[in-house]
């Protein structure tokens, strides 16, 4: 079997084939569309392993696809139009052929729709018409990238059915970030598109952005258990808390005459750091010492998993998760008035069988990873009880981006 096939197969993807829900999509799709002559499509879901708010100076992070995922069953048409219905969501229609802006639909699906067409069609690339149903096992407000994923769903249905299969995954990522960025009005990095387009675990260095460097990293850690924990507070109120990490850190790189810490090689930051202490803030300084280091360790984590270092990878989470708490500073706002992150990473130690843990993504309220010995079978148990059942989420390593399914 071909590395291709093998790659899209549902076993690959899947293990055991979900057959209800292939099902269920395929009833979803005749009611809606009149036809059971279907494509499917699978985009996942994404975790930060190490690389905490480096992205947006230029640095470099360890990211990887996961097993969750946006599944799809698309249809052919020929009048330009694409409709996607949502399991549990209203019919979105949009013309491929005018994909236009609007104030209106900022924050919604057709948004992210129209602004990855968007993206291709300025792109120079084809785009045209489809149906869709779609379902999905990517946990909202987990920091696993539930937009993200939809956004590649679409980015790859387009790219197989107009364009070949040609698109390489930082061209659809872009398309992805493109269209939040645009069209749903959030601002992000490249990161979480990245991650989903790409499968696996990836090295990837942000340096120069438009062309981003991906190193490959293979997983040998099938010991341990991978979850994420949504710790609860709300997002709403700490847009000034996350602008603030970029923006301190370019002061910071200011100081050296650069526009990003990336600009800055690691010997002239270590020779020269001192003069800054009295030219920014302390935060401000601690969370640039937070990028240079957190940079050394993604490097460090990928040497780990290429060497099967299962105890240097582990110490090197554990100190990434310690470098946000202290230096990035990203675990506690007051604008928030919560301490769930800092009490979740607190607790979860104490846990036997909990080899590491740190916060997961952007931080001051959300979600935390969390590495388990898979031999310790209370885990799943204590960390249910500690956060709700519904608030814990276990994931494996998933090699795939968004595909098409193979199904023979």
């Amino acid at each position: 079997m071909s590395q291709n096939i093998c790659k899209n197969s549902i076993e690959s993807v899947y293990g055991a084939c979900p057959q209800e829900r292939f099902a269920a999509l395929r009833k979803m799709h005749r009611e809606h569309f009149n036809t059971e002559d279907v494509t499917f499509y699978s985009s996942p879901g994404r975790i930060e392993i190490v690389g905490n708010h480096t992205d947006h100076n230029g640095g470099k992070v360890l990211c990887a696809a996961v097993n969750c995922d946006t599944l799809a069953s698309v249809s052919e048409r020929y009048d330009g139009m694409i409709e996607v219905k949502s399991y549990g969501y209203p019919m979105l229609r949009v013309d491929s052929a005018a994909p236009v802006f609007s104030v209106s639909e900022i924050g919604t699906s057709a948004a992210l729709i129209k602004g990855v067409v968007d993206y291709f069609t300025r792109s120079g690339k084809k785009v045209g018409g489809f149906s869709a149903c779609m379902t999905s096992t990517v946990p909202k407000a987990a920091g696993v990238s539930s937009s993200s994923s939809f956004e590649l769903a679409i980015a790859e249905i387009l790219n197989v059915m107009y364009n070949d299969s040609k698109l390489d995954a930082i061209f659809k990522a872009k398309a992805a970030q493109y269209a939040e960025n645009t069209f749903f009005g959030k601002p992000c990095g490249l990161m979480d598109q990245s991650a989903i387009a790409l499968g696996g675990v990836n090295l990837i260095d942000f340096k120069d952005f438009e062309n981003p460097i991906v190193e490959r990293a293979h997983w040998a850690f099938d010991d341990l258990d991978i979850f994420v924990i949504a710790t609860g507070g709300d997002h709403s109120n700490l847009t000034d808390d996350y602008a603030a990490i970029p923006q301190e850190m370019k002061e910071v790189a200011a100081c050296f005459g650069a526009r990003l810490l990336t600009e800055i090689p690691r010997d002239k930051w270590e020779r020269d750091k001192r003069n800054v202490r009295d030219k920014v803030s302390e935060r401000a300084y601690l969370r640039a010492e937070h990028f240079f280091e957190e940079n050394a360790r993604v490097e460090e984590a990928v040497g780990a998993i290429d060497a099967h270092d299962e105890d240097k990878f582990v110490d090197i989470v554990n100190a990434s998760g310690l470098s946000s708490r202290y230096k990035l500073q990203n675990t506690y706002s007051p604008a928030g008035g919560n301490h769930n992150l800092e009490n979740a990473l607190d607790r979860v130690v104490r846990i036997e069988g909990v080899v590491a843990s740190r916060v997961h993504g952007g931080g001051f309220a959300g979600t935390i990873l969390v590495l388990a010995k898979k031999c310790c079978t209370g885990v799943d148990d204590a960390l249910a009880l500690m956060f709700g059942e519904e608030n814990v989420f276990k994931f494996n390593i998933r090699e795939s981006g968004a595909i098409k399914l193979n199904l023979e």
